[in-house]
């Protein structure tokens, strides 16, 4: 038998301070603030306009700050809310020395300064981390898909720290490469003995045929090949598509859609697929797909969601994977091509790391005993798992 599983970790050891407010509408002005500003700073020329607006995305991460006078001011603080400004090389900004006047950008192009905005992070939670372990060590899995890392070092060292040692026998193979999200959120792979990496491709580059000049893939599509014990290849898949903060549900289309063609390419060649990860978007009811998920969800189509099995138990009466986990919010899938849904053998849901934005412990599942309030949380996400006798 052979366990698959995905989760999403929400970082390891660190997260950007952002990440900590509830809600897409009070962190959205955050991000909005952070690519308009760094989008602005590479800009070869800076006029009145641009200026204005940086300053304005400046004043909302608080690297700017009206002071007493009204007057806008560099924001001198060493435990900054939002982000830091970084400046290698030449000079953004100056300060006059009266407090009654403003703050002026003086650099008038890119090639006057190095430098840009980052956002500020903050240690993750210890029982938080601790309990992250206890999930990825109960699912137990051979083939763990790993969503939201901040990279590959982090990744590896809380495999040896926090699943080896006294704890038991950490993923011998263990592999991160960095996509397209700055944040630090990457998609990434263990392994145990015996399940080989034999290859690897990141899809970071592939464009977004909806809007000229990006990214297809907000993290990554990371096409793996592994080699079981028994000798058989899979094609392992991790994705995080586009989050839902501010819609993101065209976005989320086109990254399916992508998706779905690299899996008929695969499947064509004879290959056994396995697409997994947080999708970000829930299905309105049992039996229906997502509304911007239709290619990966096509009933004629190569792929079928391993919640549709009757082997799989989703863990009643919750039917989802974030937060409260209803079916809309079932944002975590992992979906087989049609070779291998006849070695399927069981599958569920691990929610006992999952605490949620309520201010009281989930009634409708088990948590572990260590969590005591949802900042102790493994991850506001679940993870989830499918048995295949390969």
């Amino acid at each position: 038998m052979v366990r698959i599983a995905s989760f999403n970790v929400e970082n390891l050891f660190s997260r950007p301070k952002v990440f900590k407010t509830t809600g897409w509408t009070q962190n959205q002005p955050i991000f909005d603030a952070y690519y308009g500003v760094n989008g602005l700073m590479a800009l070869p020329q800076y006029g009145p306009a641009e200026k204005a607006a940086m300053v304005g995305h400046l004043l909302t991460l608080e690297i700017y700050v009206r002071n007493a006078q009204g007057a806008i001011r560099k924001n001198h603080t060493t435990e900054p809310k939002w982000a830091w400004m970084r400046k290698n090389r030449g000079t953004f900004d100056r300060e006059p020395q009266d407090p009654t006047k403003d703050v002026e950008i003086v650099a008038t192009g890119r090639d006057e300064w190095t430098g840009w905005v980052e956002l500020a992070r903050e240690a993750a939670n210890e029982v938080g981390t601790r309990m992250t372990a206890q999930v990825l060590r109960d699912v137990n899995a051979d083939v763990q898909a790993i969503v939201e890392a901040e990279d590959r070092p982090s990744l590896v060292r809380f495999n040896e720290q926090l699943l080896g040692g006294l704890y038991g026998s950490p993923f011998d193979h263990v592999m991160l490469v960095d996509g397209n999200d700055e944040r630090g959120i990457d998609v990434g792979l263990m392994t145990r003995a015996g399940f080989d990496i034999v290859s690897m491709r990141s899809n970071v580059d592939v464009p977004d045929p909806g809007s000229p000049g990006e990214w297809l893939f907000s993290r990554d599509c990371a096409d793996y090949e592994l080699r079981t014990p028994s000798g058989a290849t899979l094609r392992v898949l991790v994705n995080h598509f586009k989050s839902q903060s501010g819609g993101g549900g065209g976005k989320r289309l086109r990254q399916s859609t992508k998706v779905r063609e690299i899996v008929d390419g695969l499947v064509a060649a004879g290959q056994d697929v396995i697409v997994l990860g947080d999708f970000n978007e829930g299905q309105p009811a049992v039996g229906q797909a997502p509304v911007n998920l239709p290619n990966l969800f096509d009933p004629a189509g190569p792929l079928t969601s391993v919640w549709d099995l009757p082997t799989f138990d989703p863990g009643l009466p919750k039917l989802g994977t974030w937060d409260s986990c209803g079916i809309r919010n079932r944002l975590d899938y992992i979906m087989l091509s049609a070779s291998l849904v006849p070695k399927v053998t069981g599958g569920g849901v691990w929610r006992k790391g999952l605490w949620g934005s309520r201010k009281t412990p989930p009634t409708d599942w088990a948590i572990y005993p260590e969590m005591t309030a949802g900042e102790e949380q493994a991850s506001d996400h679940a993870a989830i798992y499918v048995d295949l006798n390969l």
